[in-house]
């Protein structure tokens, strides 16, 4: 399997996205996201996506060109229309918008509708976090999804993923970054390109019956990926209801749609400006202590350390950076396949 290093991932993702038709900005925003996403071990939201990039570009429902458009503004807040743009490159644009909000109000949201996929959300909730904000980010997918409601057992929602970030006890930020659902739809397709397994719990089939194999997800009739909380997935389905509520419609993207191009989303970014809400330094104050106070818990057998939300994250990107990031036989093959329809060499 090939294995590649960080600017072999983003030169590969500013080739073929170039070839599909992104203009070299655009390309090298998108490219970065996935390489960043792979670096750190979502393989789910990295080059594998470019396939999928490619896709909708060439079915017109990524719009090479398009700029996002403000559609509302006020002194806190701004709801933006993507225009089905590339998500990486509508989220970026949205962020440093909503960072002028916040240095002058304390506190801004965004909302942003008609968004492609925009990636790993926790780079950018990361990022605002390495600048002394809290962050907070969210999407769903206004169209009929890939996960069952609880007790359900057709697709009805997306997996509504939320990020939250707040800078850490040092130069790291503590980065929540999770599906309100079992999975990321990635990972099946990361594991479904792999040949391998998927965890009970994660999936039915598509008759409803509890399954481990990732092809019951794309085969006929569809299987459903399943709420987030084994036996109390009412919790996570609850969850991903109050997504689609502030990220679907407060957005004005909508929520169980259907005339919509595939891979539209809505978003949602909360940006709290630590120094002006409680001071960065009482924030550190804090935040040392705190950190000592968990991670000093006695630990179950067999464990190791105890890790704050986005430490294995680091440790993996420290890993990858060093050793590179292996790409499944599968999706080389699909990125070579996608390489020699748009002529142009990744080898």
């Amino acid at each position: 399997m090939p294995v590649l290093n960080s600017s072999e991932l983003i030169k590969l993702g500013n080739k073929l996205l170039v070839a599909a038709g992104a203009s070299e900005e655009e390309a090298k925003v998108v490219a970065e996201e996935l390489a960043c996403a792979n670096l750190v071990g979502h393989d789910s939201h990295g080059v594998m996506r470019l396939v999928q990039y490619a896709q909708l570009i060439e079915q017109g429902h990524i719009v090479p060109g398009n700029q996002p458009e403000i559609v509302r503004e006020g002194p806190a807040f701004l709801v933006v229309d993507a225009h089905f743009t590339f998500g990486q490159v509508a989220a970026k644009w949205a962020m440093d918008q909503l960072y002028e909000k916040t240095k002058q109000s304390g506190c801004a949201n965004a909302f942003v509708r008609n968004c492609n996929h925009v990636g790993r959300l926790g780079s950018y909730t990361e990022q605002a976090a390495k600048l002394g904000y809290a962050a907070l980010m969210s999407v769903n997918a206004p169209g009929p999804g890939q996960v069952a409601p609880f007790g359900a057992m057709q697709r009805r929602m997306g997996t509504n993923p939320i990020s939250m970030a707040a800078p850490g006890n040092g130069e790291a930020p503590i980065v929540l970054d999770m599906t309100t659902s079992a999975t990321a739809e990635g990972k099946l397709r990361v594991a479904h390109q792999s040949g391998k397994q998927v965890p009970e719990g994660w999936l039915i089939d598509g008759n409803g019956n509890p399954s481990t194999e990732p092809a019951d997800y794309y085969n006929e009739p569809n299987g459903c990926i399943l709420p987030l909380g084994g036996p109390l997935a009412h919790k996570g389905y609850g969850l991903s209801v109050m997504v689609d509520l502030f990220c679907g419609i407060l957005s004005g993207s909508g929520v169980g749609r259907s005339d919509l191009p595939r891979g539209a989303n809505g978003v949602w970014i909360q940006l709290l400006d630590i120094e002006q809400i409680t001071g960065k330094e009482e924030y550190d104050r804090w935040i040392g202590p705190y950190e000592e106070h968990i991670k000093s818990a006695k630990k179950r057998t067999g464990v190791d350390e105890i890790l704050f939300p986005g430490e294995m994250e680091q440790k993996t990107y420290a890993s990858r950076i060093e050793q590179g990031v292996t790409i499944p036989e599968e999706t080389w093959r699909q990125l070579s396949e996608l390489a020699e329809k748009l002529n142009v060499s990744i080898q």
